[in-house]
């Protein structure tokens, strides 16, 4: 054995190491490809040997050369043995060699199996480390299944380490195996209020990744996410979190309610560091997603938008190119919903267009797409087009002229006023060098023209000048794009044929020898409509009698017909042929005498209508045709055919004849050459779109070319071509226009000022309607007979994504078959083995489990006793007043808890009970139609609390006591009040002041309001009663709920709520109100039958109490007609109304009292009318809203806060003398005199 190991450390001395391969292949560089030839040699015989060390050395080498392309697949058992290596250096080099090497499908995996489960049982920590990062690169389907379990049991690991890498290799098992995803979510869900943040970071991502394809199977998570932003100091984890949130925001509204306040807190925090650009970024793309989500829930969001816009315009100004690119990004997206928002920033967007950023200037030019209007439109192309004069590179200006068409013509031309303008800038932009849209320009012509008849006429002359200057396009625009501009021109002159004035010039222009040049499909419709021109024509001399004019017509078309009969493509001949002998036909007509006008106008009569876009693909199949099926005998694949086909046109001997003749070509002289190159240099010199060097080309005499003065030219002939109309004059009469209606406006409001503001509002409307000069046609387009209706796209989804097998309800409760396998040992053997044994084991453990369970009834016996001789005792004493024994053990009360509540359900209460209260009544409601809807849905079941109130006179005082005081410990104990809030249907919102409204019947009367609510006003017919509802979620809203109680036999309708404003309070009316508007109710009321209007204030400032003098009106609708009639009410808005019920322990209240925060006292002293020191403090805390902190026999503690964060903490004292003291402490002097002298009128 010694010698063994001596021989194998002197092979290890000899061996390259992956330095040496390195080193050798640089030095081989001529025959790289047989050194590692003979490497790979070296490193197969390494791999037979014995020695582990050896082996790892030689997969180290090999993982190198798989990085330079070459394949060591044929080594994937050698890496697994190194995986199984005890050294943690070698296998890691193991692990990773297999993450580079092993896919999905390689044969050895299943080899790996019990290999990797080892690693991660291993008690070394990095050793199931290493096994976890190896085995994400290389997981399929069986390693996810069996090792499932084993990565689930390192995710309650008590290292960090572990747990986090388990967290993030579960994303991978879920994907490659989607049956674990439900066994493993709860555990994963655990993850998430780790107390180690990189395990919940982890968690996090998986969890986000996850939701990112299936959202709606994660929103029972949104809590647990909710608190995890509100808490969180990592950014990176923010932004996963807030992406997931846009995700889920458009599958429940009310979660954006949730979301607006932190976000914009968290805009603001952010945006004063540039650390966090990117968590702000994302911040605002949420915000945009939630605002778009409840657009219709709160009356405007115009202060989030102003923000987002404010701080996207930080981002665009920084002179980071990458946040400017995303600034623009954000900003479109906001452009979608609140174009007017971005509007504004025009000039700042404009400014993006010269920045040296490619991408940036596209962004900046997908951001003038949705800020165009009719009035800037002309401003914003013009600015476009000299943008792209200066603008360098045949990309972006391609980019600049599309922008262009797709700014005028998006919308069937919705914001072009002037379609002679639009024409002259089509024509303007044909004169752009280089431009590859030629086609799409030549698209918008036809368009136009088609659609709008009132343009036909300026559209064809401003056509055939185009054709009479074709070689103004360009010097071959047959090659270049601009060449089917021709084809356009060509098109309408001919269809439009009756507009032109000269039509013989437009002909002669389409004949002109140059044109035979063009691709075959525009010489195809030059010569189609060169019939068309000649028909009118024909037409015309026949009306003259000039018979000599036809023939000499036609015998000039004949002959510059030869030309395109000549032509390569096939179709130009055929049309060629065809109309060469429609001349000849009307020449032999008029030989005999006859008429040719009428016939040849009905060759072309009537209009062609554009062809949908997908009508070929709206065709249905007919029965019985097959596509794919060969029409005739499918072709062989021989070799003979293929050649056979290739000469069915031409003769190989006379293409071997024709090579032959060919002339040679002889290579120039080096005299040509040299006038070549000097041509070539003039050339691009003068070629303005030729990029030159820096330097500067001297002369002979020594003066440099740039310091040559340029001298003015003096030309007798403008070079400007007369016909074309240009697009600066149609600017300037816009603007001539603009000027003359703002003078008209002024004039206007001047005698609007006696007709009243309203009649002005509406001029002032109809006069910044900007009118167009021509109407646009919509033109339906055509569709095949039995096409069908929808588009019949194919779903885009990627069938092979494997988030689609993940779309999983992971709230219902886990199946047994759901479970993850197991493994276990085999251990039967040793059963039969020691099968006697076993017997007398079984025998000896039943006795001694029979004697424990007999002694433990008798313990439970006695117990039991025990218990009943108490319960009599207590019932004794207590008589007929209920104890809380007797109450906890009676059958109703636990039958509900007894009785089990499905996982699934238990989730979605909790979802469903975080998510009301941000439906609570104190989010103002839109306020254009107040939210009064009646309810439909029966009251709730009653609670045992409710008898006392309806019968007070039927107890005795002692039991009251007795049942306020488990009334006051039972509102002390969190859980189970959310309990009965659930049980008895109500659903409590938290910073409401007053309980959640009941739910009234419609079809019951009925006659009292609720207890919260105070009496507004009164008449004969109708009864008002009110509440007041705030939110801490907004700090400067108030919200009066107005009870309606019709009290006659009659219909009341047309209800109208109005209120005098004040200097700090004004009611929110609908859009476009003045201040002297009401607010109409949106409902009725049947008879005897009452129902609940929301009316939404805002307040800046809660300092003192505020007093308003209002009016309802409404109609009674009797048998005899409908009478007028209205309330007057005066409404009270004292300082508790912005009071909200915070709950609050011993401990933190103390805490508060110490942090000197409450600077300001108060106190007063007074007799109270209620002799009951607990009906006193019932009042409190329900009038002024107050929660109760503690209370220690006569003295009480009461704590609330303003929805604009002002503390309140009352101490409430019964004197022995039968006094009450109150004692306050508050951060805000006003506000807490103010409540102190509430609860002494209160009391009093």
């Amino acid at each position: 054995m010694a010698l063994k190991k001596a021989k194998a450390n002197l092979e290890r001395i000899f061996d390259k190491n992956l330095h040496d391969l390195v080193r050798g292949i640089r030095n081989h560089k001529d025959n790289e490809a047989k050194y590692i030839a003979e490497c790979i040699d070296e490193i197969k015989q390494e791999l037979k040997q014995e020695n582990i060390s050896v082996k790892a050395n030689a997969v180290n080498k090999l993982a190198y050369l798989q990085m330079l392309g070459y394949d060591i697949s044929w080594a994937a058992f050698n890496v697994i043995e190194v995986m199984s290596s005890t050294k943690y250096t070698h296998k890691r080099l193991g692990y990773y060699t297999a993450s580079q090497c092993f896919h999905d499908d390689t044969d050895v995996l299943m080899l790996t199996t019990n290999l990797i489960r080892k690693d991660l049982s291993a008690q070394n920590m990095y050793d199931a480390g290493v096994a976890l990062s190896g085995l994400a690169c290389f997981m399929n389907a069986d390693l996810a299944r069996d090792l499932a379990n084993d990565i689930m049991t390192l995710m309650t690991s008590t290292k960090p380490y572990l747990r986090k890498k388990s967290v993030l290799i579960m994303y991978k098992v879920f994907l490659k195996f989607p049956d674990a995803l439900r066994p493993a979510f709860s555990r994963l869900k655990e993850k998430l209020e780790d107390p180690d943040p990189g395990v919940q970071s982890a968690a996090v991502n998986v969890i986000c990744e996850l939701a990112r394809k299936n959202p709606q199977n994660y929103l029972s998570l949104a809590p647990i996410f909710f608190k995890l932003m509100t808490s969180s100091s990592n950014n990176w984890v923010l932004i996963k979190i807030i992406k997931l949130f846009s995700a889920l925001t458009p599958l429940e509204p009310r979660l954006g309610k949730k979301l607006i306040e932190p976000l914009t807190n968290l805009i603001h925090s952010t945006s004063s560091s540039t650390s966090a650009m990117s968590l702000l970024y994302e911040c605002i793309n949420t915000v945009i997603a939630v605002l778009v989500s409840i657009s219709s829930g709160l009356p405007s969001h115009n202060a989030s938008i102003q923000l987002c816009v404010q701080k996207l315009r930080i981002l665009i100004e920084d002179s980071d190119q990458n946040l400017k690119y995303l600034g623009l990004l954000a900003m479109g997206r906001i452009l979608k919903t609140h174009p007017k928002s971005v509007q504004t920033h025009k000039d700042l967007v404009l400014q993006c267009l010269d920045d040296k950023d490619e991408s940036i200037r596209l962004r900046a030019l997908d951001l003038l797409y949705g800020m165009v209007s009719k009035k800037n439109l002309m401003e914003i192309v013009k600015k476009l087009m000299i943008h792209m004069d200066k603008s360098e590179g045949s990309h972006y200006r391609d980019e600049l002229l599309s922008k262009i068409i797709d700014i005028c013509s998006q919308n069937n031309y919705q914001f072009v006023t002037n379609f002679e303008w639009y024409v002259t800038v089509l024509v303007e932009l044909t004169r752009m060098e280089g431009t590859k849209h030629g086609r799409m320009i030549a698209a918008q012509m036809l368009d136009v023209a088609i659609r709008v008849p009132a343009i036909r006429p300026f559209s064809v002359t401003q056509m055939v000048l185009l054709l009479d200057n074709a070689h103004l396009l360009g010097s071959n625009p047959g090659r270049s794009g601009l060449g089917e501009v021709l084809y356009a021109s060509a098109w309408i002159c001919g269809e439009f044929a009756e507009h032109l004035e000269d039509p013989q010039a437009a002909l002669d222009a389409m004949l002109r020898p140059k044109m035979g040049s063009l691709p075959g499909h525009i010489q195809s419709v030059f010569v189609q409509n060169i019939a068309k021109l000649f028909a009118r024509l024909a037409a015309k001399l026949e009306e003259e009698e000039n018979t000599d004019g036809i023939r000499e017509l036609c015998g000039q078309l004949t002959e510059k017909l030869n030309t395109f009969m000549q032509s390569g493509d096939l179709e130009v001949q055929e049309r060629a042929s065809s109309v060469i002998q429609l001349l000849k036909y009307v020449l032999k007509l008029k030989e005999k005498g006859g008429s040719v006008g009428p016939e040849l106008a009905v060759l072309f009569a009537g209009e062609l209508n554009p062809v949908g876009l997908k009508a070929q693909k709206k065709v249905p199949l007919p029965e019985g045709l097959d596509l794919d099926a060969w029409i005739n005998d499918a072709p062989s694949e021989s070799s003979e055919e293929e050649e056979i086909t290739d000469e069915l046109f031409v003769n190989p001997e006379h293409r071997s004849l024709s090579n032959s003749n060919a002339p040679k070509r002889e290579e120039p002289s080096e005299e040509e050459l040299g006038k070549r190159r000097a041509q070539r240099k003039v050339e691009t010199e003068s070629n303005p779109f030729y990029i030159k060097g820096a330097t500067k080309a001297a002369s002979r005499d020594g003066t440099f070319v740039d310091d040559i003065p340029v001298a003015p030219i003096d030309l007798s002939v403008g070079l400007q071509i007369t016909g074309f109309a240009s697009s600066d004059k149609y600017l300037r009469e816009s603007k001539i226009d603009e000027h003359n209606q703002k003078l008209r406006r002024k004039m206007k409001d001047k005698k609007s000022k006696k007709r009243g503001k309203k009649h002005a509002g509406q001029d002032e409307e109809e006069e910044e309607e900007v009118r167009p000069v021509h109407v646009v046609a919509i033109v339906n387009e055509e569709m095949p007979e039995g096409a069908r209706e929808s588009d019949g796209d194919d779903d885009d989804a990627d069938p092979g994504d494997p988030h689609r097998a993940l779309n999983i309800n992971l709230d219902a409760p886990l199946r047994p078959e759901e479970a993850l396998p197991v493994r276990t040992h085999r251990v039967a053997l040793l059963k039969v083995a020691n099968n006697e044994e076993d017997k007398e084991d079984k025998k000896k453990k039943k006795s001694k489990e029979k004697a424990k369970e007999k002694d433990k009834k008798g313990k439970k016996d006695k117990e039991d006793a025990k218990k009943d001789k108490k319960k009599k005792t207590k019932k004794s004493k207590s008589g007929a007043s209920p104890s809380k024994e007797s109450e906890g053990s009676s059958p109703q009360a636990k039958q509900p808890e007894s009785q089990p509540v499905p996982e699934e359900k238990s989730q979605m209460d909790d979802i469903e009970f975080w998510l009301s209260q941000g439906d609570s009544p104190a989010s103002p409601p839109a306020p254009a139609a107040p939210a009064a809807a009646p309810a439909t849905s029966p009251p709730p079941a009653p609670e045992q609390k409710t008898p006392e109130k309806q019968s007070p006179a039927t107890s005795s005082p002692k039991t009251d006591e007795s049942k306020k005081k488990k009334k006051d410990k039972s509102v002390s104990k969190d859980k189970s009040s959310k309990k009965m809030r659930r049980k008895a249907g109500y659903e409590e919102a938290e910073g409401i002041a007053t309980p959640s409204k009941e739910m009234f019947d419609v079809s019951v009367p009925e006659a009292s309001p609720p207890p919260s609510h105070k009496l507004l006003g009164e008449s004969s017919t109708l009864r008002l009663n009110y509440e007041t509802k705030v939110d801490a979620r907004h700090p400067h809203q108030v919200v009066i709920a107005v009870m309606f109680t019709n009290l006659t036999s009659s219909h009341i309708h047309g209800l109208e709520f109005n209120i005098i404003d004040s200097i700090n309070t004004k009611l929110v009316r609908a859009m476009g109100s003045s201040a002297q508007d009401g607010v109409k109710v949106p409902f009725q009321l049947p008879p005897e039958v009452r129902n609940e209007g929301q009316f939404a204030f805002t307040a800046e400032s809660i300092a003192m109490p505020q007093k308003f003098r209002g009016t309802v009106t409404y109609m009674v609708r009797t048998d005899s007609g409908s009478t007028h009639e209205k309330i007057d009410f005066r409404l009270e808005m004292p300082c508790s109304s912005y009071l909200v019920p915070v709950p609050i322990d011993s401990a933190s209240f103390a805490d508060l009292l110490a942090s000197g925060e409450l600077v300001e006292k108060s106190s007063a002293k007074f007799q109270p009318a209620d002799a009951s020191f607990q009906q006193s403090l019932r009042r409190l805390s329900t009038a002024l809203h107050f929660s109760v902190v503690e209370q220690i026999e006569n003295s009480c503690s009461l704590y609330a806060r303003s929805i604009q964060g002002h503390h309140v903490a009352l101490l409430v004292k019964q004197l022995t003398s039968g006094m009450v003291s109150v004692d306050g402490k508050g951060s805000e002097r006003t506000i807490l005199s103010n409540v102190v002298e509430e609860c002494k009128g209160l009391l009093q």
